[in-house]
């Protein structure tokens, strides 16, 4: 009985081959999508999971009050990271204090790699459970020691054993590999983590941090920790909440005293989907990503069984006669049922597997576009038992109609040809037609919305030129002391225009400080000003724009005692003529110019209020402004060359500025090409459902053409009338569709301070395209009927 049913439904998707192509090419489309964005999603909440204590590990964070909104960060104090360490070990197993993960010059002889890595407290292995593949999580109590990634290992050691061998970082210190542990892989939040040094080395080797040991206001390093088992996070938080408070009180630092710190527990559970804080409160992060995608998912997998449901009960109606004829020759019900939902199930499941094709061969493009190292988790039985157990689910729910209905007719009246199908029979496909439509127009006006932001964003102005400017991190003072020289050589070997020196590079900022006073300075504000310490070739490599006053002139002993201050620091202070005017931080500085605002940090929010000055410390970072008339490549040659004579222990790395800045807008600008993708999939899925409906409404009133033509009707009325019903069932989605997307979206862009306006072309021009999208469908099967000999179609009348 089984076999027969197969033979049966296989002999059918033969036959009616149009159809099953539709069928199987919609539903495999849209299951494609829902495999892609289901996988990004299992790799989005296994986020941090490779961790073994995942569940227990957090992050030290603190809420800082800034005239009257809260704000979160995630930098805490030196001295916390003791205290907690010291006092609390009954609610903390493990307390590790670390450096932010910079690239580090790591060397072994000639051999010179710049890798990311963190200085951290000993027990970092055992908090992040580090699979050791040589040495053991123990492997930092010694000073003098390093642990590398198995990338790291291979990379400047090649097949050779590393422990105990001697490396040197950043040109200075000299450390021996005690442990290698195995690459973290892509999706953890240490997942660039290329080496851990011990703590106690980074401490014993900056001077400044001796006096950091014991400052409560000084907010430069992270923390991390592993609660206790019996630790409940909240209760940890309310303990702490008050220690950087009562440290401060102990410095007497009355300026930090006014931000009102409060310490809490991040669960790293959170990191990664709920990292947004407003006012104080999480309110979320990259989990609406999930939901967005998610939904998308739900929705484009909707619209292809929305398409199958659709012409299975359409062709279903044509099949009343085999109906009839089998229960005349004996078929009960129930194998009728029996064979509708065989037939329905061997589509969806073919359907599935052709997915996981088109899955596999889109891969390396989603990858690569979504940032994701995500793979078909062939091995897994979830996997396989939700694929098959929904495709199941779906051949079910769209053979039902079929398998129920046609069941039940009374073979006398379908073969005396009685049989007509009811009024309102069309009523379900056209409310799922319309469905189908308002969700693919949603997905179009929200796409085009995201891309529109993106653009609207970019083409804000900057405040200074980004072109053919780069920047080279310097993780030794070799070229800072020889800076001039270095200088002098390139501008006149005619690579550079100009070359300077910061602590912050040109697309972020580093460092923010308070304490300032100036005249007229109201008593309750706080201050928080964006500093900048620079060289006073750095207005002109940047090419920022001097409103008002002067740019610093490293000939002018005076201007070590000046500073240059943006727009946005003269609106915050409130000062009508700015130029002349003292400034106090911990020192005296007298403002001699003011720049247009540049765009540093985030593109989407409010330009800081930012401070220039001179400092003769290296800044850490160079900037040049290569020649424009000289190719890229002799100038980056000549730049090379210049490196390897003045800083031989440092590789030459660097970075374009305009491809830096570009990364601000990596997140949205993913968001919308994936977005953009599932919406053409979306439309694609939509049009051929559109395109087997019309098909078939044609094949239907093939007579009905017949009669019109005789008495006299043009293609183009043929035309019309076959368009008219589609056009209609469009235009109900649009009035649906433009509504519901102004109301997400308008929510979605409010997210940003600096956006664009939704403007009333993004839902026309869609409602036009939606509309012309149609009747190109349709078309081809309206004319193709209205040009039918009508001869031909009333022949056997």
């Amino acid at each position: 009985m089984f076999k027969n049913y197969i033979k049966i439904a296989w002999r059918n998707l033969i036959k009616n081959k149009a159809h099953t192509f539709i069928n199987v090419t919609g539903l495999s489309v849209g299951m494609a999508v829902a495999v892609l964005i289901g996988l990004w999603i299992w790799n989005e909440l296994s986020y941090d999971k490779y961790h073994d204590n995942y569940d227990r590990i957090v992050r030290v964070m603190q809420h800082q009050t800034f005239n009257g909104e809260v704000g979160t960060q995630n930098s805490i104090p030196l001295p916390l990271g003791y205290k907690l360490r010291d006092e609390y070990n009954s609610d903390f197993k493990y307390v590790v204090l670390s450096t932010w993960n910079f690239k580090h010059i790591i060397a072994s002889g000639e051999k010179k790699l710049s890798y990311a890595g963190s200085y951290m407290q000993a027990e970092a292995p055992d908090l992040l459970t580090l699979k050791m593949l040589k040495g053991t999580r123990s492997a930092l109590k010694d000073q003098s020691s390093i642990i590398l990634s198995a990338s790291l290992a291979k990379a400047i050691f090649g097949n050779a054993d590393p422990m105990f061998k001697s490396i040197k970082i950043d040109n200075k210190w000299n450390v021996k590999v005690t442990g290698v542990y195995e690459d973290l892989p892509h999706n953890t939040s240490f997942k660039e983590l290329g080496f851990i040094a011990p703590w106690d080395l980074f401490m014993t080797t900056q001077p400044y941090l001796k006096q950091a040991r014991t400052t409560w206001g000084n907010n430069s390093w992270q923390l991390f920790a592993q609660l206790q088992p019996n630790a409940d996070p909240d209760r940890v938080s309310a303990k702490i909440k008050n220690l950087k408070m009562e440290g401060l009180k102990l410095n007497n630092d009355k300026i930090g005293l006014t931000f009102k710190a409060a310490i809490f527990l991040h669960p790293m559970s959170k990191w990664h989907l709920y990292s947004e804080f407003k006012n104080g409160i999480n309110t979320g992060g990259d989990i609406k990503f999930v939901w967005m995608f998610g939904l998308i998912g739900v929705f484009v997998l909707l619209l292809a069984c929305i398409n199958f449901m659709n012409l299975s009960t359409a062709r279903s109606e044509k099949r009343a006669k085999e109906v009839g004829i089998r229960k005349t020759v004996g078929s009960l019900r129930s194998q009728l049922i029996g064979q509708f939902f065989m037939e329905s199930m061997l589509i969806t499941i073919f359907a599935f597997f052709l997915s996981l094709v088109l899955v596999q061969l889109i891969l390396p493009w989603f990858n690569q576009v979504a940032d994701k190292t995500v793979t078909i988790l062939w091995f897994n039985p979830l996997f396989w038992i939700m694929g098959i157990g929904f495709s199941i689910f779906t051949g079910i729910i769209a053979g039902s109609y079929p398998a129920f209905y046609l069941s039940s007719f009374q073979p006398v009246k379908v073969l005396k040809g009685t049989f007509k199908a009811g009024r309102f029979a069309a009523l379900p496909r056209k409310i799922l037609v319309v469905l189908q439509f308002t969700v693919s127009v949603t997905l179009i006006i929200g796409t085009i919305i995201v891309f529109r932001q993106v653009q609207y964003t970019k083409n804000r102005p900057v405040g200074y030129d980004r072109t053919g400017l780069i920047q080279v991190d310097m993780r030794t003072d070799e070229i800072h002391n020889h800076f001039d020289a270095v200088r002098n050589d390139l501008i006149q070997s005619g690579a550079i225009v100009d070359m300077s020196e910061s602590d912050s590079p040109l697309t972020d900022i580093y460092s923010d400080n308070s304490g300032f006073k100036w005249r007229d300075k109201d008593p309750t504000l706080q201050d928080d000003f964006g500093t900048i310490s620079i060289s006073a070739e750095f207005g002109k490599t940047a090419q920022w724009k001097v409103l008002d006053g002067r740019d610093f002139d490293k000939n002018n002993l005076a201007d070590s005692s000046a500073m240059v201050v943006n727009e946005a620091a003269v609106k915050f202070m409130h000062l009508k003529n700015p130029v002349g005017e003292t400034l106090e931080w911990y020192k005296k500085f007298q403002i001699i110019g003011v720049v247009k605002d540049m765009v540093m940090s985030s593109p989407y929010e409010p330009i800081q209020p930012t401070v220039f000055y001179l400092t003769k410390n290296s800044g850490g970072l160079i900037n040049i402004r290569i020649n424009p008339k000289v190719s890229p490549h002799e100038t980056l040659g000549k730049i090379e060359a210049a490196w390897k004579q003045y800083a031989p222990g440092s590789p030459f790395e660097y970075k374009f500025t305009d491809e830096e800045y570009a990364q601000k807008f990596a997140n949205e600008e993913r968001v919308g090409k994936l977005a953009g993708f599932f919406t053409l999939l979306a439309i694609f899925i939509s049009c051929m459902g559109l395109f087997g409906m019309a098909s078939f409404m044609a094949e239907q009133r093939t007579k009905e053409i017949g009669v019109r033509k005789v008495l006299g009707a043009s293609v183009f009325g043929l035309w019309r009338l076959m368009s008219i019903d589609f056009v209609v069932l469009v235009s109900i989605s649009l009035l649906i569709a433009i509504p519901t997307a102004y109301y997400f979206m308008q929510g979605w862009i409010k997210d940003y301070k600096y956006h664009a306006e939704l403007s009333w072309w993004i839902f026309g021009a869609t409602a036009i395209g939606s509309i012309t999208i149609t009747l190109l469908t349709v078309s081809y099967q309206s004319i193709k009927a209205a040009l039918m000999n009508p001869v031909k179609s009333l022949r056997s009348e």
